[in-house]
């Protein structure tokens, strides 16, 4: 009797890891951390904190699900886009920005506690070292705020960069 309950626990070990790997197979980028940064997903209006449009900016999911690409444009000349992923080796997200100026950063970091937060590596400047870190927030009213932070070689802040409230755009034939 005990080795035909054995017999079915394995079976059904076996059966369930089947699943998961067929699973994975289909979609390899289906994961709870691979959709960790779906709330960015969407095409929005962004704000700054006076509630003027600073510009407008497109993310969507691409690749099997597996890159999500941000596309940038502000109202001034200012233009870029991003490609940001999951990497599976470092249980890390990973972002990679390039602009019309030929501005680029990498960022790495996770989501935790409701908020994505991505970094640079150490960075020499000409007034020293510094980290880029930019966090993205998700509200209540499905709005997202991306903040984007100059920290010094002991991860203190010393300027803010960017500060920019995304309202999902309206189409007009959602009027």
């Amino acid at each position: 009797m005990k080795k035909a309950v054995l017999v079915v626990i394995i079976l059904f070990f076996v059966q369930s890891l089947t699943a998961q790997q067929q699973q994975e197979k289909q979609c390899p980028c289906c994961s709870e951390s691979h959709n960790s940064f779906d709330f960015w997903i969407g095409d929005w209006t962004v704000y700054d904190v006076k509630g003027k449009v600073i510009g407008t900016n497109t993310i969507e999911k691409q690749y099997d699900n597996c890159v999500l690409q941000e596309k940038w444009t502000s109202s001034g000349k200012s233009r870029g886009t991003s490609y940001n992923y999951y990497d599976r080796k470092d249980s890390t997200w990973n972002q990679i920005w390039v602009d019309n100026s030929g501005f680029s950063l990498l960022l790495k970091g996770n989501y935790s506690n409701g908020k994505m937060i991505l970094k640079s590596d150490l960075l020499k400047g000409k007034n020293g070292s510094y980290y880029n870190q930019i966090t993205w927030t998700k509200s209540a009213d499905g709005s997202v705020t991306q903040v984007w932070d100059i920290l010094n070689e002991e991860n203190k802040k010393t300027q803010e960069a960017f500060r920019g409230i995304y309202k999902k755009t309206v189409k007009t034939s959602e009027k």
